[in-house]
């Protein structure tokens, strides 16, 4: 792999918050340390951050209209990915913060040139307000700008540690999958990704890396595949 785009949940990086809200600071830096050593090894490295930390549009109340309740949504990823971006420039790393829509002086408009430029040049890339529009999550939001940077492989760091046959929360026999091709989690519409993604990963041949934010320097275990515990999906 050489291109890479990381996605976090919003919930990560609250770090033990039980209820999973705001920022922990200690858990991002550790984030942060580990997106630097792993752009020190050479990786051109994209992130999207979910906003599930400030707000879910879908889990709102019945009072909103859902596609406002989205926009919200869409402004929590700013926020993430400006805090996180912020704290990566604290330890060193240059970055850019990239949004579909205008948002003042804050991020810069999404343009493929510019992307690549900042990749290229060794910039950690924030793909923050996921499409723009309402009604698609992160995860599509995600795969999209994977495709359009022709990106190696995804990562996507979440509270489980990879990918099952049912729910571990639920079902203490699930069975982890070390690896599985893309073709069966749509097929047995596993959650990887929503379903909407995991098409779009299958049709586009874009293969991810699934694994624990919060095992020690998971990121890093993740890029190397050294002692990886996570699920390989092929493409």
């Amino acid at each position: 792999m050489k291109r890479i785009l990381l996605k976090l949940s919003g919930e990560a990086l609250a770090g033990s918050n039980h209820e999973k809200k705001g920022f922990d600071e200690s858990t991002v830096l550790d984030v942060a340390r580990q997106i630097k050593e792993t752009a020190e090894k050479g990786f051109e490295i994209g992130i999207v951050i979910g906003g599930g930390n400030f707000w879910r549009g879908r889990t709102s109340s019945e009072t909103m209209n859902r596609e406002q309740a989205d926009e919200i949504g869409m402004l929590a990823t700013v926020m993430n990915c400006l805090y996180v971006s912020e704290i990566c420039r604290y330890l060193g790393l240059k970055t850019s913060v990239y949004t579909p829509f205008a948002c003042s002086t804050f991020t810069r408009v999404y343009a493929i040139d510019e992307v690549e430029a900042d990749l290229t040049a060794g910039k950690i890339v924030f793909f923050a307000g996921g499409i723009g529009h309402p009604y698609f999550s992160t995860d599509t939001g995600t795969v999209l700008r994977a495709i359009q940077i022709k990106a190696d492989a995804i990562l996507v760091a979440k509270a489980v540690d990879g990918i099952y046959d049912s729910d571990p929360r639920i079902n203490p026999d699930a069975r982890k999958y070390d690896t599985i091709s893309i073709e069966k989690v749509v097929e047995d519409k596993l959650e990887a990704m929503d379903m909407t993604a995991s098409i779009m990963c299958r049709d586009n041949h874009v293969s991810m890396l699934v694994f624990a934010l919060e095992e020690k320097d998971s990121i890093l275990r993740a890029v190397s595949q050294d002692h990886f515990n996570g699920t390989i999906v092929t493409a």
